[in-house]
This record gives C-alpha cells, sequence and structure tokens, in this order.
C-alpha cells in the first residue's frame, strides 16, 4: 500500500490567493442555517432572474437538440449579433471575425494573458482592481505589477502612471471601466491617452467592460471607438443577467485571433452551446428594455445607499459611476476593515467585502458594498450599521 505523500503542489499556487470575503460567506451561511437574518451587500451578481426571452431561448435550443460543440471562436450567428450591438450602441462598425465568445469573462482573461504575456513579463494593473486579473498574470508565469490609485485619478491607471512605471519588461496594462470594485470610469479623453501610452511602447491595452451597460453618469462609449490595436473584454453576466449561464466574449486586433482561436481549441474548445444561442436573444428589442429598466433599478439603488453610507461616517472621495459597488472609505470609523466586516457580520447581520480582496493599497481603510439587493434589503442593512455605530 502506498505511504501517504503530501501533495506537491505547484508553485505559481502561492501567488494565487483566495477571496477573503468567501470566509465570511461561509460564516455567513452558518448564521443563516442557525436562523440568523443576514442583508448580503458583498454579492457581486445581480438578484433579477436571467431575462425570460433569453431563457425562452435557451429552452428552444435545448428542444431543438442545439448543444454540440461550436467554433472555438463562438456561434457565428452570435459573434454577429455582438458585431450589431457594437454598431446600434455605439456606431462601430466591427468585423465579426474580431470577435471571440468565451465561456465568461474569465475564459477571455486566460486566453489574452497566455496569447499576450511570456514568464517573467509584466502586466500593470490597478490597486485596487479586481484580483483575479493579477491572478491570470501569474498563472501564465508573468508578473502583475499594482498600481497604487486612489481618488486623485478616480482609482483608474493613467498615461502617467505608464508614463512612470513601464519598463523594459512591461508587456502589457489593464484597465475596468466602470471598475470593480470603486464603480469609477475611464474618459474619452484619458482612454485615448492611455491607449497612445501602450502604443507609443510597443505594449498591449486590455479593457475590461464587463459593467458597461451598467453606467449612471456620464458618456457611454466604447474604447473600441478610439482605437483598433487594443483588446477589450466583456460579458453576458452582468448587465444582461447570465451570471450562471458563464458566457462572455472578447475583442481582438485581427491579427490575434488566429493564435486565440488556437489555444481556445485545446484549452475549452468552445463556450457552452445553448448558453450561446440564449445569448442571441439578449440583443431583442423586448430583452433591451428589460435591461434599461433594471439599470433604472441600480441607479436608484446607488443614489439611496451613497448617502445613507455617507451620513454614517463611510467617505467617498471619487463618485461611483457605473457598475452595482460602492467603495467606501472607512478610515473614520476603523482602522482595520476586516476587523469591521467582521463585526458587521457577526454583530449586525450585515455581510459587506474587505478591501483586503482588492489589491494591497490602503485595503484596510475600505470596504466594497454591493448595492445586488433590492431597496428594502438595503435600507434595513443601512439600519442595521447605523444601529451598530450608535447613530
Amino acid at each position: 500500500m502506498a505511504e501517504n505523500r503530501a501533495p506537491r503542489i505547484a508553485g505559481r499556487m502561492d501567488r494565487i490567493q483566495p477571496f477573503y470575503v468567501m470566509k465570511l460567506l461561509a460564516r455567513a451561511r452558518a448564521l443563516e442555517a442557525a436562523g440568523r437574518s443576514i442583508i448580503h451587500m458583498q454579492v457581486g451578481e445581480p438578484d433579477f432572474p436571467t431575462p425570460e426571452p433569453i431563457v425562452a431561448a435557451g429552452r428552444r435550443a435545448l428542444a431543438e437538440g442545439r448543444h454540440h460543440y461550436t467554433p472555438a471562436t463562438g456561434l457565428p450567428e452570435l459573434r454577429r449579433a455582438i458585431a450589431g450591438f457594437y454598431h446600434d450602441r455605439f456606431g462601430l462598425d466591427l468585423a465579426p471575425e474580431r470577435v471571440v465568445v468565451t465561456p465568461g469573462s474569465s475564459g477571455a482573461l486566460q486566453l489574452l494573458m497566455s496569447v499576450l504575456v511570456d514568464p517573467d513579463q509584466e502586466v500593470l494593473v490597478s490597486d485596487p482592481g479586481y484580483p483575479c486579473n493579477r491572478h491570470f498574470v501569474s498563472l501564465v508565469g508573468g508578473r502583475p505589477v499594482p498600481v497604487p490609485v486612489d481618488a486623485g485619478s478616480d482609482y483608474q491607471i493613467t498615461a502617467r502612471h505608464i508614463e512612470q512605471l513601464w519598463t523594459e519588461h512591461t508587456r502589457a496594462a489593464m484597465v475596468a471601466t466602470p471598475s470593480n470594485p470603486t464603480g469609477t470610469l475611464i474618459g474619452r479623453e484619458a482612454m485615448t491617452e492611455l491607449a497612445a501610452a501602450v502604443r507609443t511602447r510597443d505594449g498591449a491595452l486590455l479593457v475590461d467592460e464587463i459593467y458597461q451597460g451598467l453606467l449612471y453618469d456620464g458618456e457611454a462609449y466604447s474604447a473600441l471607438e478610439l482605437a483598433d490595436d487594443l483588446f477589450v473584454i466583456n460579458s453576458f453576466s452582468k448587465f444582461f443577467g447570465m451570471t450562471g449561464w458563464r458566457l462572455g466574449w472578447l475583442v481582438a486586433p485581427e491579427g490575434y485571433v488566429e493564435a486565440i482561436d488556437r489555444l481556445a481549441q485545446n484549452i475549452f474548445l468552445s463556450a457552452p452551446t445553448p448558453a450561446q444561442y440564449a445569448a442571441l436573444a439578449a440583443f431583442e428589442p423586448e430583452t433591451q428594455a428589460i435591461l434599461e429598466r433594471r439599470r433604472q433599478t441600480f441607479e436608484l439603488r446607488r443614489d439611496y445607499l451613497l448617502p445613507a453610507l455617507e451620513s454614517l461616517g463611510f467617505r467617498f472621495p471619487a463618485k461611483p459611476r457605473g457598475a452595482f459597488y460602492l467603495y467606501a472609505d472607512c478610515s473614520a470609523l476603523t482602522d482595520d476593515s476586516f476587523r469591521l466586516a467582521y463585526d458587521l457580520l457577526e454583530q449586525a447581520g450585515v455581510a459587506v467585502t474587505p478591501g483586503l480582496d482588492f489589491g494591497a493599497h490602503r485595503p484596510q481603510q475600505h470596504l466594497r458594498f454591493a448595492y445586488t439587493s433590492d431597496r428594502p434589503k438595503l435600507q434595513q442593512g443601512v439600519t442595521r450599521i447605523a444601529e451598530f455605530l450608535g447613530r
């Protein structure tokens, strides 16, 4: 009988950190199982169900036997529909051949990092920022370089950061607009300057537009309007409400599509087929009307929750203008946001995300609130926090 041996885990896994909020979420579920009421303000998932026209299209696809493999780059009909979406919304003539359908935006990120980044090359990522971005860099042997950002730049990487931090080892920079966790945007002028700064250094610019449809202030645009040599990542999860369907897409310069296609064939072969057929209904007028009403609901939630939290001592030096997150400066209330998040859960029954999940730049001074619950629950959560703080 073989002896029990310690597992030999690849060294790269030392750089892949867990979501710290998962520990809090596990505790929240345990409290709920014991009968406690928990207000969830930590979940980055819309509380609305997938729109019925999308669900109906998925049912039809299954009933008609449309569940075999598709091309690795996606259903041709869906690639054309996505290109048509850019035309209808932004007036952009986009070749469908540049669109690659992926298993969620995470699949898009894995493809892009693998195709673009060699071992030991660097990728600039914002701090705070979505943690998986840096982990995908590490997964391919690259080195994520966190860029500390604050309210002075709306928590966004700028052309000035590129000028200061780009080295001979830097391969790419990644930004998000609107961003997770801050909900801030990159304006047209700033994006143009950013793309030019990266282009001058023969680098690649990756733009996460996953929350693009959830915009409340400012002009809606796509970075693809400003340059055709950058990479855009998007998803059917957030705005379109298809989280569990696991479907996203990327738009790449034409010269990169063959390599992306070749790698997709080897990694996942194709995105889920029923989900792709269902997503065709996402661009229909009936579905778009549903999604617009939901966007308006999220805006109303933001407009309630932000001033409500401000009245309790939380600060928002840069106004969130998209997505469904508030990145709150809680330094007036604590010097340990993780402890505050834990105490809010245990004592107030409110679950939020500690800043530690989003990077190393002043995480102890920040919490992320997600307004993905309905307004009565948000109001109840605010009341509980106020009572906890003695306000």
